[in-house]
């Protein structure tokens, strides 16, 4: 059964929330993150990517670095950009996106129940990933990015949060991209117990997206166990920083493929021998050709979109293998284009569905790359099912979007051993 625990929180001050949230350090390049905290120097991304306080001849993971990060949060803490809540309690984080909001508890998770699996993953994680993460965490005693989490909803939790987000919110602003963010207080006693009791019923929740930030949480807390041994599992360290929305609420972008070449292909000689997986027609439609079902893919090559549509022999009722993503990796990347782990080929990128299947187009027809794939996105009841079943997605199976913010919540994890 999950224990999903209230805690006390590190925030921002209310009329310093928009300035300080920061999209997850992942999603920008060093240049990139060093010119959003030029734009937002409040921005929390100056923390969480703290390399953006020096120039470019000091490496990104180099000890000063994350020796930075630590004395830009205690000093934000000491200057009042950060507040901390005595209490111990949930929060409501509710992001609205294009007309559709999602509405999650801020709480934190057992390591444990990671480590027995009622918290379940879908992707593997690069322990070269995961060691920045782990630095970082531990050097700031600190957890500050949020894993996204998902669990089916459940009625004695939505009645709770029903109830407060009538209620005047914390925090109420809309971010410079157009995303809407609105925070509560889950702070009735009678309430905190009753979502604490309502998650002991529940034995399985899902990873949605962060399992880099997941995996390294949690070697936090394993490796501040073996340095304190006389631990009693009470310790902030034994949990770690949550978003959980129900899985209902939740939508999964489509993850779309660039490659640069065809391997040593013509284009008519490429179509020719994926036609043996597909049925390949040109696309007659206005615009790029976004897929309407699974089993079904676009491709731009040569300044045209194709619909793909999987041969019936070629579909699998296993929950991996008869992924879309799947069947593209094993029908067409790897036997035509030679691409034999989409992970380390250097002649792949991938593309979130935010990005537009303008931004496809964009990239063939500049000539960085000689093909795209359109993909119809994974849904919420094939991750879950290849989670329950304890095994992965290919790599790049899933977007998730609105993305968490940083810096609207933090986990203290106390003193440092």
């Amino acid at each position: 059964m999950a224990e999903i625990r209230p805690f006390s929180c590190v925030r921002p001050a209310a009329e310093l929330a928009d300035r300080v949230a920061a999209l997850p350090y992942d999603v920008y390049n060093r240049q990139e993150a060093k010119a959003e905290v030029q734009r937002e120097p409040m921005s929390f991304l100056k923390i969480d990517r703290a390399e953006t306080s020096f120039d470019d001849s000091v490496d990104t993971y180099a000890p000063e670095v994350y020796e930075k990060a630590r004395e830009l949060l205690e000093k934000d803490i000491e200057d009042g950009v950060y507040i901390t809540d005595p209490d111990r309690v949930y929060y409501i984080y509710q992001l609205e996106m294009d007309g559709r909001t999602q509405t999650g508890l801020v709480a934190c998770s057992s390591v444990d129940d990671y480590m027995n699996q009622v918290i379940k993953k879908h992707e593997n994680t690069r322990a070269d990933k995961e060691v920045d993460r782990i630095t970082h965490v531990d050097t700031c005693s600190a957890q500050t990015g949020p894993i996204f989490l998902a669990y089916r909803a459940d009625q004695e939790i939505s009645q709770v949060v029903d109830k407060y987000v009538k209620t005047e919110p914390v925090y109420d602003f809309t971010a410079v991209d157009g995303i809407s963010h609105r925070v509560w207080k889950i702070d009735g006693r009678e309430d905190v117990d009753t979502i604490y009791q309502a998650f002991q019923k529940i034995d399985k929740i899902y990873i949605a997206d962060g399992h880099h930030r997941a995996a390294s949480a949690v070697k936090v807390g394993l490796k501040r166990r073996e340095e304190n041994p006389a631990y009693t599992g009470e310790e902030e360290f034994n949990y770690y920083l949550s978003v959980l929305f129900p899985a209902e609420e939740l939508a999964i972008f489509d993850y779309n493929r660039v490659v640069k070449d065809l391997n040593g292909n013509t284009p008519e000689e490429f179509l020719a021998k994926i036609s043996t997986a597909f049925h390949v027609e040109p696309f007659t439609g206005e615009g790029p050709y976004r897929p309407e079902a699974a089993h079904k893919f676009g491709l731009y090559l040569a300044g045209k979109w194709y619909r793909l549509t999987a041969k019936a022999e070629i579909l699998s009722d296993d929950p991996v293998l008869g992924l879309d993503v799947s069947l593209l990796q094993k029908e067409l990347l790897e036997p035509i284009l030679g691409i034999g782990d989409p992970r380390t080929d250097k002649r792949i990128d991938f593309v979130g569905g935010i990005r537009g299947l303008g931004e496809l187009e964009r990239r063939v027809d500049s000539g960085e790359m000689a093909l795209a794939v359109s993909m119809f996105p994974t849904s919420m009841a094939e991750l879950m099912r290849v989670a329950d079943e304890g095994r992965t997605m290919p790599p790049k199976s899933t977007w998730f979007e609105p993305k968490l913010r940083s810096g609207l919540f933090i986990h203290d994890l106390g003193e440092r051993p």
